[in-house]
């Protein structure tokens, strides 16, 4: 019996516009994977970035997005015993998760906690494993320390909000807009302000000297909360806002004058500074499974609340949902659902 699946999937880079619906075989099931039913998908930035091919990972050739999930087990390979049919399962993959099914290695699924929705799972791995990698692999989070958090009330920004305070840390949140502070706040995160220009000024008024700063917006913004942080201080880059780009394709005369006005770091003024740069890109963790596992394990281990899920769209609105993301005007996470209609 042939199985077949329902993906979004591009011709190739450089448009958005190129994501399109298809229908496909889905190949027999190896032994050492494990077929999943997709009840949601979780979109990043990076899916943006892919399809407008403004993303160093981005395969060559047609491709489908995507890097998390959740969904059913429905199917086992012989030779895995790690899951059982009709587990609730949440994953991540190197692109390929805006499909209605998919085969995997059962080292990249944990089980969706109990109390979670398919849309939290779904909200969860990339975002959280992005921000614990940051804070604590390469910001060296410590409790007391004061962290400053760029575009907080985001997917990866509200789950390191969290992270901090379960560590003892102190956040202090920046955002877009009134809106995006009022949800923070009533949150519980207090420390929670609005971005005003210029921000170094906004800074030194309101008195912040961070140990750690966590930025994906770049620009001024970056290089004023660099100036701003405390002898031994860190800057943890993880993405770059600025270069996000138009409705469908970037502007690439605006990308180079942004590529030119980034800010740039001299190695003998951060010696002398005592101040530090550091920057990543979690897809590297996919090869790094040993890796990945335990820092999983790790997240596992502190007690925060459940993915803040924003903005929910049908399978079918996959255009609609990246173009909520694009935007910048989103709280929380982006999920595509998929139901029996999809």
């Amino acid at each position: 019996m042939v199985t077949t699946r329902n993906v979004w999937k591009t011709s190739h880079a450089g448009a958005i516009k190129r994501l399109k619906p298809s229908t496909e075989e889905l190949a027999k099931l190896a032994p050492d994977s494990v077929r999943i039913e997709v009840k949601a998908v979780g979109l990043n930035f990076a899916d943006i970035f892919a399809l407008t091919g403004l993303y160093s990972a981005t395969p060559k050739g047609a491709f489908i997005p995507g890097l998390e999930y959740s969904g059913v087990v429905t199917a086992l390979g012989d030779k895995v015993t790690d899951f059982k049919v009709g587990d609730r399962i949440m994953g991540v993959t190197r692109f390929g998760g805006y499909v209605d099914k998919l085969d995997t290695k059962p080292e990249h699924l944990q089980l969706l906690p109990e109390n979670w929705s398919f849309e939290q799972g779904a909200a969860y791995l990339v975002q959280t494993l992005t921000a614990w990698y940051a804070l604590t692999e390469l910001g060296n989070i410590k409790k007391g320390q004061q962290v400053l958090v760029q575009s907080a009330a985001g997917g990866v920004g509200l789950q390191a909000m969290k992270i901090c305070q379960a560590l003892g840390a102190h956040p202090v949140g920046f955002v877009s807009s009134e809106e995006k502070a009022a949800l923070l706040k009533s949150l519980g995160f207090e420390q929670s302000f609005v971005r005003k220009q210029p921000f170094a000024g906004q800074l030194i008024q309101l008195n912040i000297t961070p140990d750690l700063v966590l930025d994906a917006i770049g620009g001024e913004v970056q290089y004023a909360s660099f100036n701003a942080l405390k002898p031994m201080g860190r800057l943890v880059v993880f993405g770059a806002a600025e270069f996000t780009p138009g409705k469908n394709r970037p502007n690439y005369l605006k990308a180079a004058w942004q590529y030119l006005k980034r800010p740039k770091y001299d190695v003998m003024e951060m010696i002398s500074e005592n101040k530090s740069v550091m920057a990543f890109n979690l897809i590297w963790l996919w090869q790094e499974t040993g890796l990945m596992a335990e820092l999983v394990s790790q997240m596992g281990r502190i007690d925060i609340a459940a993915p803040y899920v924003g903005h929910t769209f049908a399978f079918s609105q996959a255009h609609q949902a990246l173009e909520c993301l694009r935007s910048g005007k989103t709280v929380g996470k982006v999920v595509l659902t998929l139901t029996s209609d999809d």
